[in-house]
């Protein structure tokens, strides 16, 4: 089977596209005989996971180290997520590692994500890699990542996001985030106000933890930033190129992680400002094009939401801001709503083609009721709202593509 056959496959075989249990997933590496001897940090959170590993990855290539790096969800192409120094690998590379999977399965299913988890450790240590970075897909303490054991795990920041799987609360999704921590290894959060359950669950496995504001911090200057542990170390580095200045918390959490990790892997102060600046990822705050503005932003839950609103305020225009936008059902889209209602002057929103796909009118109707004037504009795609935003933005306007990974992808389609 070539990769697109690989991919319908492994989406039809198991009954749901979400089974946060490990049971299967452990049989399954249990056959294939894993041994995973090089380190491995993992990135949880409910914002920030994808830029805090991209930067981490883009640190550790500067450093001379051969870096793994597995990410999800992906735009284009499923090759997104598995890469290599930074390079997405090989359709072959990734069909052989379903291969192997296939022949040890007998009968077990696993789903889409734990098919691409295997997938991703197979070609890493196939590889000879340095350093295993794994994002976490959903939650923590279930997710197919957590089956391999961190030497160093980051949990990026904390909110209400997946509830139906994670709990309705904060102090209930920490517990299950902070899961991919282990007992005498490194704990660090990126989270200025963390849930006591992460605290206490770090205190019963008798971790360290590690908290962003406590233990280490950062200091913004007009163009560079101070990173410091404590009083003990300082360290002034360049802006990242990342967008935002949650980005910088990001920053910081993986250089934590860096320097909690030079034992292991040690490197210079150089390789270190090097990867800041040299770290991009697409979708986030990225602008693609100016004169009018267009910039693309996966934002999905309310604290994506009030950083684009943050950033958006930042970079002021002279003109207008027009939202492309759509969003799954399932996500607090009242709260998304609220954060950039007073940002955004026209909505020109569309359903996304997927079963979780919030309707039109269930979109409408939110933004109305948080702003009953609000100028809104269905159409039948993204693509089409899109296209029609270009049409009637002026040079000085901004056109903000927000929502979903869904929505960012359907136009990254047109423009690629």
């Amino acid at each position: 089977m070539n990769l697109s056959e690989w991919i319908r496959y492994i989406e039809s075989i198991h009954s749901s596209s979400i089974d946060l249990t490990l049971e299967r997933i452990k049989i399954v590496c249990k056959r294939l005989n894993l041994d995973v001897s090089c380190p491995i940090i993992t990135v949880g959170g409910t914002n920030g996971k994808g830029s805090t590993c991209t930067i981490l990855e883009s640190i550790y290539r500067e450093a001379g180290y051969k870096v793994g790096c597995y990410t999800s969800p992906h735009f284009l192409y499923f090759n997104e997520r598995i890469k290599i120094q930074s390079v997405a690998v090989s359709d072959k590379l990734i069909c052989d590692a379903f291969s192997k999977i296939e022949s040890v399965r007998e009968g077990i299913s696993l789903t889409y994500f734990e098919y691409g988890t295997i997938a991703a450790m197979i070609i890493f240590l196939d590889a000879d890699i340095d350093l295993a970075i794994l994002e976490v897909g959903l939650g923590g303490r279930l997710d197919a990542v957590n089956i391999f054991d961190a030497d160093c795990a980051i949990v990026t920041t904390i909110d209400l996001d997946h509830m139906d799987y994670l709990g309705h609360t904060r102090e209930a999704i920490g517990y299950e985030k902070a899961g991919i921590y282990r007992a005498n290894k490194i704990a660090i959060c990126g989270d200025f106000n963390p849930p006591q359950s992460l605290i206490k669950f770090c205190e019963s496995i008798d971790t360290k933890l590690k908290l962003i504001g406590k233990d280490f911090g950062y200091k913004v200057h007009h163009d560079s930033f101070d990173f410091f542990i404590e009083s003990s170390f300082v360290i002034n580095l360049p802006l990242p190129s990342l967008q935002g200045d949650f980005q910088i918390a990001n920053a910081t959490s993986a250089l934590m992680a860096v320097k909690s990790m030079e034992d292991k892997l040690p490197l210079t102060e150089t390789s270190i400002q090097k990867g800041i600046l040299l770290a991009l990822l697409p979708g986030r705050f990225q602008e693609i094009q100016k004169n009018p503005s267009l910039i693309l932003d996966v934002a999905h839950n309310p604290q994506a939401a009030k950083s684009l609103s943050y950033n958006l305020k930042a970079y002021p225009i002279p003109g207008k801001t027009i939202a492309v936008f759509s969003i799954l059902k399932d996500k607090d889209i009242f709260g998304v709503v609220r954060e950039l209602s007073a940002d955004i002057f026209d909505w020109y929103i569309s359903e996304i083609k997927n079963e979780r796909g919030a309707s039109i009118e269930t979109i409408s109707k939110t933004i109305k009721k948080i702003n009953s004037s609000a100028n809104i504009v269905s159409f039948k795609n993204i693509q089409e709202a899109y296209q029609f935003a270009l049409k009637t933005a002026t040079r000085n306007d901004r056109i903000i593509v927000f929502g979903s990974f869904y929505t960012v992808a359907d136009i990254m389609k047109l423009i690629s």
